[in-house]
């Protein structure tokens, strides 16, 4: 994967397990996250193909829905790891807020927002936030 150090993003894989990518926080990273996890997705697939199609897709947007909630609700700077469970994968995505997820009412007409912490819930087998004194860490784990 070639990272350009501009961008804010420094990849690291240990063997093929895990993935670690930090971003500075701006609204570009939400797609250099998801291209980081794309790109992981590719390699864990040459090993370990996902069992349905969606999984794939599914990882994408919960990445792209976590990524794009932390620009909106706990700016700065912001870490995604990914790794591979026995049966599926582990996102994590650290931020440095304290505050806690919360869902929101859907609103169309108010321009929309509000449907990505319900599809991250739906869509993951398990969902928790771990609090700490400089921040969150929210896991999130798919079937793959």
């Amino acid at each position: 994967m070639d990272i350009d150090p501009s961008r804010n993003e420094k990849p690291s894989y240990e063997g093929l397990g895990t993935l670690t990518s930090a971003f500075g926080g701006e609204l570009r990273n939400v797609t250099d996250a998801r291209l980081a996890a794309d790109g992981y997705l590719r390699a864990l697939a040459r090993t370990t193909p996902p069992s349905a199609e969606e999984h794939w897709d599914d990882i994408l947007l919960v990445v792209t829905e976590l990524a794009a909630n932390t620009i909106q609700y706990a700016p700065g700077p912001f870490e995604l790891l990914m790794r591979p469970t026995f049966d599926g994968v582990h996102v994590t995505l650290r931020d440095g807020s304290t505050t806690r997820p919360a869902p929101r009412r859907f609103r169309p007409s108010e321009g929309g927002g509000g449907i990505g912490w319900h599809l991250v819930n739906a869509l993951c087998d398990q969902v928790s936030v771990i609090v700490r004194p400089d921040g969150k860490d929210i896991h999130a784990f798919l079937p793959w």
